[in-house]
């Protein structure tokens, strides 16, 4: 795994802390991965709805 430094608003970290005090994750490593593993599957879906909305517009 490779070390990401990224600077995050104190209410956001405040929030992820409040998840792994809960016990929803285990760290904030972990709550941020998967943050970013959401973010790229719905990226995913997207792309695969907008280039099937456009299929009919190909020659």
């Amino acid at each position: 795994m490779e070390r990401v430094t990224l600077r995050i608003p104190k209410q956001q970290i405040e929030e992820v802390e409040r998840m792994v005090e809960t016990g929803e994750f285990p760290n904030r490593s972990e709550a941020i991965r998967s943050a970013v593993r959401e973010m790229l599957n719905e990226q995913q879906v997207e792309n695969r709805e907008s280039s099937t909305k456009r299929s009919w517009a190909k020659v």
